[in-house]
């Protein structure tokens, strides 16, 4: 607990995560555990502590290389394993649903793609995964790109009507319109 102490400390202080995790990890020398306190330092529930902790620990933590405490706080950041989850509301879920259901019209995507969608899924910044699908294309032999940008605009509608929408969402939005009209115009 002292740990997790230090670690809210230095975050509190201005750290990243990643540095808070580099600085623990220098003077514990213990890896696994540093994350951990970061971890629990940002309220990270446990058990989702665990299960990403578990996805990576064989890569980076169970046998770290000296002086590469920094680097292994910049990849667990990266992998997301830092990422404070954000509590969706019904309208939340609902756009998510209908990225989900627009990536499946997508007919493939990229791992690295994936993985930041996950990411923004899991923090709650559905602008940042609009505009990313948005700027996508669905692929041309296994996609459906009337779906895709339907829903797409669906998904836009409803992030429109926030009452204070990112000024971004308007032209994504517009051009899903515009992507849909020509996907079902024959």
């Amino acid at each position: 607990m002292r740990l997790a102490l230090t670690a809210r400390h230095l975050i509190h202080a201005g750290r990243t995560p990643a540095e808070a995790y580099a600085s623990l990890a220098r003077r514990t020398g213990d890896p696994l555990r540093s994350a951990r306190a970061v971890c629990a330092a940002l309220d990270i529930p446990a058990a989702d502590t665990t299960r990403r902790l578990d996805d990576c620990y064989d890569a980076l933590l169970a046998n770290p290389r000296p002086d590469s405490e920094a680097d292994t706080g910049e990849l667990l950041e990266a992998l997301g394993v830092f990422d404070v989850p954000k509590t969706l509301d019904a309208r939340d879920l609902a756009i998510v649903e209908l990225f989900l259901t627009a990536i499946d019209a997508m007919g493939g995507i990229r791992a690295g793609h994936q993985h930041g969608l996950a990411r923004w899924f899991t923090t709650g910044n559905l602008t940042a995964a609009y505009l990313s699908l948005a700027a996508a294309q669905p692929l041309p032999r296994t996609g459906d790109p009337a779906h895709y940008w339907t829903t797409l605009v669906t998904a836009g509608e409803l992030l429109a009507s926030a009452p204070t929408p990112d000024p971004r969402i308007k032209p994504a939005l517009t051009h899903c319109r515009t992507r849909a009209t020509q996907a079902t115009t024959p």
